[in-house]
């Protein structure tokens, strides 16, 4: 049912562009438009950056070679907007804009992306700005949510893909009106992929934050970590300049904890 009614929006759409991240909502949404529709109605556009962890890149690389779509590879150009780097409250408004122009530069094609109904009830500025281009959105249009997605996935065979934890771009790591600079982009990753390997969590991110840096864990993993000296020694060692002065600490993870001051 739920692949049925995805299948008759995009069936409807013509030759599309889809913007893809590496996250499990829009390679799901590639790999059933690209089975259904085939690579010459299907394009796949990716976009390259200092925000986008590798793996996710090296994700849709391979998943592209597997499935074969036609891959546009990207680099967006956010990373040269005062307007993005400055960090402001409707950042992705920004970073959208600039991925679907770089898209639609290569391409004329319909633009989709993989928003789904669950990112409707949140403060999402790129949906503004894929508003302003006419983006489409197979997955609302289809009244089809996050969970629904997985289960599709499953449906599909996906493997490991269905159960790919959520990890939004590491620009979202960083705390509002705090700028954005590569290097502490870098520092992020390397942080969160070390913690991950020593502690195996469920969940972990890096935050820099006005008041230090903070690393957030699932519960089991928090527990594991507090009092480990060798553990936040190792961190502070991998962060770049000014950034490896401010204290580490520990906390619970907490959903979009370093977006303040959002606005409906």
């Amino acid at each position: 049912m739920i692949r049925a009614k995805l299948e008759g929006v995009l069936s409807s759409l013509g030759p599309v562009t889809i913007a893809v991240s590496g996250g499990v909502d829009s390679m799901t949404l590639a790999i059933v438009a690209n089975r259904l529709l085939g690579a010459d109605t299907v394009n796949v556009g990716h976009a390259v950056s200092p925000a986008v962890q590798p793996e996710a890149t090296e994700r849709v690389r391979l998943w592209a070679d597997r499935e074969g779509w036609a891959l546009l590879t990207l680099d967006a150009g956010e990373f040269g907007d005062r307007n993005y780097l400055d960090n402001p409250v409707n950042r992705c408004f920004f970073c959208k804009g600039h991925l679907y122009g770089a898209i639609a530069r290569v391409s004329e094609r319909q633009i989709l992306s993989g928003a789904n109904m669950d990112d409707l009830g949140e403060y999402r500025p790129g949906l503004d700005a894929a508003r302003e281009v006419g983006v489409r959105h197979p997955y609302v249009e289809a009244e089809i949510d996050k969970a629904s997605i997985r289960a599709l996935a499953r449906e599909l065979g996906l493997g490991d893909l269905a159960e790919l934890p959520a990890s939004p771009c590491l620009s979202s790591r960083v705390e509002t009106a705090i700028a954005i600079e590569p290097a502490m982009l870098i520092a992020i990753h390397a942080v969160e992929k070390l913690v991950g390997a020593r502690l195996q969590p469920q969940t972990v991110r890096c935050r820099v934050r006005h008041t230090g840096v903070v690393v957030e864990l699932d519960q089991p993993a928090l527990a594991a970590a507090d009092g480990d000296r060798e553990l936040r020694a190792a961190i502070t060692a991998l962060l770049p300049g000014t950034l490896a002065a401010r204290p580490v600490r520990f906390e619970a993870y907490r959903k979009g904890s370093a977006f303040v001051g959002a606005t409906s």
